[in-house]
This record gives C-alpha cells, sequence and structure tokens, in this order.
C-alpha cells in the first residue's frame, strides 16, 4: 500500500502498567514505518482510564520507549503544534465532538449498565471487548426539548453512556497494511457502541478518533485485536467530516502458552526485561520470543 506523501505516525501507550514486549513490538514497529516514509512520530499519552492510570507508568513508559531508541518529535514530554498530548488534558474537544454527533441525531442515551447488556444476550462476542449491544435503549431519542434536557441532567449525574447508533447492515470495509482487504458488517460484527461513558469521560473510540485527526495522523499501527474498533471508528470518521487515516494492525505477541500478552505479564515487562540485561536491539528486532525464553 502506498502510504501518504506527509507520514504522520503515532505512539499511543496507556499508563495502566509498564509495557511489554508485545507493546516494544508494535511501537517499533511504527517508529520504523515512519522512519521509512520519511515522516513524523508523535507520541500521546493515552490516560483517561482514571481507576488504572498512576503517574508512574508515564514516567516508566517515556523510560522503556527511550530505551529502546524510539523517537518522537512531537509529545507529552516534548510539546508540539497539537498539545496538549495527554488525553486526560483533551476533555473539551471530545465533548465537542460528542455535541457534534448529538445535533445530528447519530447518538442516543444508554442506561444499560454492562452487567445488563451481557445478561441480554447468550456471550460477549468472540475476540471483542465490547459486546454486541441488544439496542434496549436504542429508541430514546433526544430530538424533543423535554428529552434533551433530561438527557443532560442525567448525563451530568454520570448515570448514562451515550451510543453511536450503526446501520444495521452497513458494511465497513478498508485495506489493511499488513493484513489486507478487511470487511466488517454493522449489526453483525458490532453493534450500537459506547462513545461517551458513565463516568463522564470519552471511551476509547472516539477520543482515539479525535485525536488522530487533530494531530494529523496518516496511519495508526496497532495490534490485530483492534481490527473491530477500526471499522466503529471508520464510522465516525465518516458521521464528524474527518479524514480517515490509514491502517496497519500487528500480529499479538503471545506467552509461552499462547495467551495474548498482558500487562500482568510483569516477567516480560520492559522494565523487567531491561533488569535482566536483554539487549534493545534483540527486543526492537522482533526476537521477542528469544527474549522470552532467556529471562522466563
Amino acid at each position: 500500500m502506498a502510504l501518504r506523501a506527509e507520514y504522520r505516525g503515532r505512539l499511543a501507550p496507556s499508563p495502566t502498567g509498564y509495557l511489554h514486549v508485545g507493546h516494544a513490538r508494535t511501537f517499533w514497529l511504527a517508529a520504523e514505518r515512519a522512519l521509512e516514509a520519511g515522516g513524523e512520530l508523535i507520541l500521546r499519552n493515552d490516560d483517561l482510564d482514571r481507576d488504572r492510570v498512576r503517574p508512574i507508568y508515564v514516567s516508566a513508559f517515556l523510560e522503556d520507549l527511550r530505551w529502546l531508541g524510539l523517537k518522537w518529535s512531537e509529545g507529552p514530554d516534548v510539546g508540539g503544534p497539537s498539545a496538549p498530548y495527554s488525553q486526560s488534558e483533551r476533555i473539551p474537544l471530545y465533548r465537542a465532538a460528542l455535541n457534534r454527533l448529538r445535533a445530528e441525531g447519530l447518538v442516543y442515551p444508554c442506561r444499560c449498565s454492562r452487567r445488563d447488556i451481557l445478561a441480554a444476550i447468550a456471550a460477549p462476542h468472540a475476540g471483542d471487548e465490547e459486546p454486541i449491544y441488544p439496542g434496549t435503549c436504542r429508541g430514546q431519542r433526544v430530538d424533543g426539548a423535554g428529552d434533551e434536557a433530561e438527557a443532560e441532567v442525567e448525563a451530568k449525574a454520570r448515570r448514562v453512556a451515550w451510543r453511536f447508533r450503526v446501520n444495521d447492515g452497513e458494511v465497513v470495509e478498508f485495506v489493511d497494511g499488513h493484513l489486507g482487504p478487511q470487511r466488517f458488517v454493522a449489526g453483525r460484527d458490532f453493534g450500537d457502541f459506547v462513545v461517551w461513558r458513565q463516568d463522564d469521560l470519552p471511551a476509547y473510540q472516539l477520543a482515539c478518533v479525535v485525536d488522530d485527526a487533530a494531530m494529523r495522523i496518516t496511519e495508526v499501527v496497532r495490534g490485530a485485536d483492534l481490527l473491530a474498533s477500526t471499522a466503529r471508528q471508520i464510522l465516525l470518521y465518516r458521521a464528524l467530516g474527518l479524514t480517515v487515516p490509514e491502517f496497519f494492525h500487528c500480529p499479538l505477541v503471545t506467552d509461552e502458552n499462547g495467551v495474548r500478552l498482558a500487562k500482568r505479564h510483569d516477567a516480560l515487562s520492559l522494565r523487567s526485561l531491561r533488569e535482566r540485561g536483554v539487549d534493545p536491539a534483540e527486543i526492537a528486532s522482533g526476537r521477542v520470543q528469544q527474549a522470552w525464553l532467556r529471562t522466563a
């Protein structure tokens, strides 16, 4: 796939734990693709998870990324024209996007809890963190002034989420830079999805789209587990009148049992590997399994 002339890639770690070799592989690929394209690499601090974000993890990912040898031209530590680069400082931008979606009638208030959603369906959608929504609150439009005012009061009280209403049967297609043609069907592969959470914060899908567009990202490099999220985000790009970037989804790195790495795999955290003397070049080059076998 031919990349756009002015390449802008990004790294977007979430400071909810120490980075592991799976992150390293994805971030290394992102940096390599930016370097090969003669473009820019932007670092963003995706710190919207109030319950799990810790300042120590912010300083840790900065240290770990530098240890890997990665360099960026914009970010929370160096500034840049798209500042601020921490999502917790960009809430007004997300709220403006939500208000636009509301004005267009593309979202609706949802009072369901995650437990309610899981109880209404047989099982979560395989491989997806957000199950297909059964549509319990879908008919609750907020076109009238009274309904709008009521929804606003509830939202401020943090009792409702806002969901993007998909068109069942709509096909979302894109060509992934690594995995090739992808095809998802709204209502089958994913349903109405949350763009604003019950705790009065933007959901991942909306925040990611707003930031990647504002920072003029031309290609998003991330894990293959986010393919369905990409389909959702393409719908948001279109709804907000924003340019859709290219996408490159990396294979997931797994542990010795074939389980996808998570931040709970402390033995494979970059910090632990660094303390054990693993050469960052060994990790960055993709020889992560060798690093695991040596340090397990």
